[in-house]
C-alpha cells in the first residue's frame, strides 16, 4: 500500500536546514524522521524506518562534507535528486526580549563562523556552540531563555515561536548548501530525463591515469561539475574519486561511461538524476540580496549597546 506521506530522514530536528531542503524537494506534506547523525539517517533507510534521506554534501563556504562521501559508498543507496538551498541566517529570541538584555548567542559552529562579521560589533556577547541550529531555537523556547539568542532559519523561528531580531546576518549573502536525495533500491522509481550522475571509481597509480578518464568525459561533451578524492582506508596511495557529471545528450554519457570502464576499478554509479535547474534563479536572488540592505526590525540595536 502506497504511503500518503513520504518518510524523510534528516540529520537534526524539525526546522533545520535539512528539513527546509526536504520541503523544497518533496513539498511540506512529509513525515520528518529526526536523526542524531548522518549515519543514523542511512540506518533508518536500511531498516525501512524511512523512505528517503536528505543529506548535505557540500557548502559553498565550508566546502565538502567528507565523511558523507564515505556513507554514499558504504551504504550504496541510489541518489535520485539534489537541491541547492540558499543559507539565510537570522538572529532570534523569545517575543518581547530586547537586544540589550542578551548575553549569549548559540548556534552550530559553522553558522556562527558565517556570521562573524556581525558579532565582531558586539564583543560582549558570549558565543555558545551547539550541534544544530534548530535545536538552539527549540532550547530557547523550551527553557524560556530571556538572555539568549539563536542563529537559525525562519522555519525555526516560526515552529518554536521566536521573534526575529535581525534578518540575514550571514557575512556572505551568496552562501548555499547542496543536498542529495537518496532512497532504497526497493523504493527507487526512475524518472525519465536524467541529466546528471554521481560516480565513484579508482584509477591505477600511474602517470596520466586520472587524466585519461577526465579526457574521455571532455571528448564526449560530458561536463564534470565536481571531483572529490578520498583515501582508500588502509591502502597507501590509493584514492576513491567521487565525480559529478552533467550532459545534454544521454547517448554521449553512455558512450563516456563505457570508455571510462576500461581505465577504472571499482566503478560505481551512485545515482542518475535530474540536476537542480533553479541555480540561475538562486543566483539572481542571492545577487539581489547582496545589493540590498536587509530590513531590520530593531534599527536601534547599535544605539542600545553604546
Amino acid at each position: 500500500m502506497k504511503k500518503e506521506k513520504p518518510r524523510v530522514a534528516i540529520q537534526g530536528i524539525r526546522a533545520s536546514f535539512h528539513e527546509e531542503a526536504a520541503f523544497k524537494f518533496f513539498g511540506e506534506n512529509i513525515e520528518t524522521i529526526e536523526c542524531n547523525s548522518f549515519k543514523q539517517t542511512f540506518e533508518a533507510l536500511e531498516k525501512k524506518e524511512a523512505d528517503y534521506v536528505v543529506m548535505a554534501i557540500e557548502n559553498s563556504i565550508a566546502g565538502s562534507i567528507l565523511p558523507n562521501y564515505s556513507l554514499l559508498l558504504n551504504y550504496n543507496f541510489p541518489v535520485i535528486g539534489e537541491i541547492y538551498l540558499p543559507i539565510q541566517l537570522h538572529l532570534m529570541a523569545l517575543p518581547g526580549v530586547s537586544f540589550e538584555k542578551i548575553k549569549y548567542v548559540t548556534s552550530h559552529p559553522i553558522a556562527i563562523r558565517q556570521c562573524i562579521d556581525f558579532f565582531d560589533e558586539y564583543p560582549h556577547l558570549k558565543i555558545v556552540e551547539s550541534s544544530d541550529t534548530a535545536a538552539c531555537a527549540k532550547r530557547i523556547h523550551d527553557e524560556q531563555l530571556t538572555d539568549t539568542v539563536a542563529i537559525a532559519n525562519s522555519l525555526a523561528a516560526n515552529l518554536y515561536g521566536l521573534e526575529i531580531l535581525e534578518r540575514r546576518i550571514e557575512s556572505n549573502k551568496k552562501n548555499f548548501t547542496r543536498f542529495l536525495i537518496l532512497t532504497s533500491h526497493d523504493n527507487i522509481n526512475k524518472k525519465p530525463g536524467a541529466n546528471k550522475a554521481s560516480l565513484c571509481f579508482q584509477v591505477s597509480n600511474q602517470v596520466g591515469s586520472l587524466a585519461k578518464v577526465l579526457n574521455i568525459f571532455a571528448t564526449q561533451g560530458v561536463n564534470m561539475s565536481k571531483i572529490q578524492s578520498m583515501p582508500v582506508l588502509g591502502r597507501r596511495n590509493e584514492y576513491n574519486f567521487y565525480v559529478d557529471v552533467e550532459w545534454e545528450d544521454t547517448r554521449q554519457y553512455d558512450i563516456a561511461i563505457k570508455q571510462v570502464l576500461k581505465y577504472t576499478q571499482n566503478f560505481n554509479i551512485l545515482g542518475e538524476y535530474k540536476r537542480h535547474e533553479d541555480d540561475s534563479d538562486i543566483e539572481k536572488k542571492l545577487n539581489l540580496a547582496k545589493s540590498q540592505k536587509p530590513a531590520r526590525k530593531y534599527i536601534s540595536i547599535k544605539k542600545l549597546t553604546n
